[in-house]
């Protein structure tokens, strides 16, 4: 983590309109955070001069003194965390951004709940959330922001590999046919870990009856970054579409709006073969 100078939002020099609103509705939300001086030194000061203060009233022991030297380094520590994924949202915003139509509780719970988090990465994640947000308020729920609060470092990893098989059939879907299938097994998705995202409110699993998507046309595309797969429904055949063994829940749904991984070679012939039921019939020349 940067230290003092580095941090300071006032160093980054002449803001846009949308940083500049965007700062603005933090300080206004939960305190003006965002003043231009040195939070270490100044938190350290006024601590030093309230020592001064109690010790002419009542006789400062030295658990006292250490409780405080505490409380002043996390505080301090937790004004940095929140600095840092500030000023990595920065980048992230849009031109016709609009951060004050932002709900002043959304940001209190986004900073009470983002503001221990050191690791650089995982700030990065909090940050796009942080942008998206500001970019098109609403797109992140305070349940959205809650879950991602429990998730780790490892977990979030996983998640964005499971985002790396994700196709667009209506909505952005993940397709797990197979949990035991090397193509899954090879970047961690498994039944375990499926399990397990699954407990931490990201996804429905279902390894038994799966999913289906419905109410389809008779014709259709489903695409994989970016790559189109035309689909159709036949003579005879179900109005439905087999998508797997797993649903996204809403947070997950929310989340994948900041997962930008790559695709997973073999896997656009692997699902074109899943659903070779429905290639359209080519004609004859």
């Amino acid at each position: 983590m940067s230290d003092d100078n580095s941090t300071s939002l006032v160093n980054l020099g002449e803001l846009s309109k949308p940083a500049n609103t965007l700062i603005e509705k933090i300080s206004s939300a939960i305190g003006s955070v965002f003043e231009p001086w040195q939070i270490k030194r100044i938190a350290k000061a006024e601590a030093e001069a309230n020592f001064i203060k109690a010790e002419s009233e009542i006789q400062i022991t030295d658990l006292h003194r250490r409780a405080m030297h505490r409380f002043v380094e996390e505080e301090a520590n937790r004004q940095e965390n929140m600095e840092e994924i500030t000023k990595k949202s920065i980048p992230l915003l849009e031109e016709q951004s609009d951060p004050a139509k932002m709900e002043d509780d959304w940001v209190t719970n986004f900073f009470d709940k983002s503001r221990i988090v050191s690791d650089e990465d995982m700030q990065a994640l909090w940050a796009n959330v942080l942008a998206g947000e500001a970019n098109k308020p609403g797109s992140f729920s305070r349940r959205t922001v809650n879950l991602l609060s429990d998730l780790d470092k490892r977990d979030a990893e996983l998640f964005q590999n499971l985002c790396r098989f994700g196709w667009v059939v209506g909505e952005f879907t993940p397709l797990i046919f197979d949990s035991q299938a090397s193509i899954y097994n090879n970047l961690g998705i498994n039944f375990n870990n499926l399990s397990h995202l699954d407990s931490l409110g990201l996804i429905h699993f279902d390894s038994l009856a799966g999913f289906s998507r419905t109410g389809l046309p008779k014709s259709f595309a489903a695409t994989y970054c970016g790559q189109p797969l035309q689909l159709e429904i036949k003579e005879g055949q179900e109005n439905r579409l087999t998508i797997g063994q797993i649903l996204l829940t809403q947070a997950g749904q929310e989340l994948t709006q900041i997962v930008k991984v790559p695709s997973v070679q073999g896997f656009y012939d692997y699902v074109k073969n899943q659903w070779k039921s429905h290639a359209p019939i080519e004609k004859s020349t």
